[in-house]
């Protein structure tokens, strides 16, 4: 139990110290992210790489407001029937938290940690994650992880040298769909 309190201190003590030192999480975003961005989308599984298709993400600003930008994401070469049209909210852009609304009644909550855009959420039985980031002025990798939410095994959850391990959950990753994408 000493091992996880001091795991659980570091972490939140880490968290602290690199909210003040990285000025990437919370100066420029999202606007130094506006604009078109274009790439290719590959779609990989235990197998390999097993679809590839255009993307495209366009982030701008909303006329109406100055904590919305539209969020858009395009798949495919349809450009209309594979439009995401979504909506980025800054909720509170001091801890990097904002909202990615679907505009279908689907609200995700978005976290903006070490110069990264994370997205994290369960739906239909599987845990996605997706992260954006800038890796440099002209290029964006955009990324989801996905996988059931059934664990695939469970370790620990026994006395270890007089120490309490609480029981510990993996979860399987079966699709991986990563997008180089590059400003326009």
């Amino acid at each position: 139990m000493k091992r996880i309190l001091l795991l659980t201190f570091i972490g939140i003590f880490s968290f602290h110290i690199g909210q003040a030192n990285n000025p990437i999480d919370s100066v420029d975003f999202p606007k130094s992210w506006e604009g078109i961005w274009k790439g290719e989308l590959e779609i990989f599984n235990g197998m390999g790489k097993v679809q590839s298709l255009p993307m495209e993400l366009h982030i701008f600003p909303n006329d109406t407001s100055v904590v919305r930008w539209s969020w858009t994401i395009i798949y495919g070469e349809d450009k209309e029937a594979g439009k995401r049209d979504y909506e980025l909210i800054e909720k509170d852009k001091s801890k990097g938290i904002y909202l990615v609304d679907e505009k279908n009644t689907i609200v995700l909550d978005g976290f903006l940690l070490g110069g990264k855009f994370f997205e994290r959420f369960e739906v239909m039985g599987n845990l996605l994650m997706t992260s954006t980031e800038k890796v440099n002025e002209n290029e964006l990798v955009w990324e989801i992880i996905s996988g059931k939410l059934t664990p695939i095994s469970t370790t620990g959850d026994q006395d270890f040298e007089g120490e309490e391990i609480p029981p510990v959950n993996g979860y399987g990753i079966n699709i991986l769909q990563r997008a180089r994408l590059k400003k326009v």
